[in-house]
């Protein structure tokens, strides 16, 4: 019984692609790097996010002489969620908007990073907005997973 429930978990936890570690979701993308963020970007404006900013840091370490993997940080947000967010606990503020991190690993792995509201909630001692942030966990999981697989 032991094995068998040892055998689930295991395949549980290797068919999702989400891990969260330290207050960061990380989704695996079976696509390139730049196909992914091209895709996010493109699924972010779809839903009516406002893209702020795309910063290619490894093509600014490139420049600085610096070889570093394919890395971009897609800055974007919806004062529609998170101005009640920022209501709620106006120190919020400084992790707003909203970040996605689009890196290829030392393995050749295209990932989508981004904060779990989870762990917003947490650093900034949110109360009240329970339903904001669970419908931002499900929007930004939803994004991520779309951008990411086939």
């Amino acid at each position: 019984m032991k094995v068998f429930i040892f055998t689930a978990l295991s395949i549980l936890l290797v068919a999702f692609s989400a891990q969260a570690a330290d207050g960061i979701v990380n989704v695996q993308s079976a696509f390139s790097a730049r196909e992914t963020a091209d895709r996010l970007e493109r699924l972010l404006s779809d839903k009516g996010m406002t893209i702020v900013s795309r910063v290619k840091h490894s093509e600014a370490a490139g420049k600085a002489g610096i070889d570093l993997r394919h890395t971009e940080l897609i800055i974007f947000g919806n004062p529609a969620a998170g101005s009640p967010l920022m209501k709620c606990q106006q120190s919020v503020a400084i992790d707003l908007p909203q970040k996605a991190l689009v890196w290829e690993d030392d393995q050749g792995k295209v990932w989508i990073s981004y904060n779990d509201p989870g762990y917003l909630k947490k650093r900034h001692e949110i109360s009240g907005c329970e339903e904001v942030l669970s419908k931002t966990e499900k929007a930004l999981a939803g994004i991520a997973q779309s951008a990411a697989t086939k």
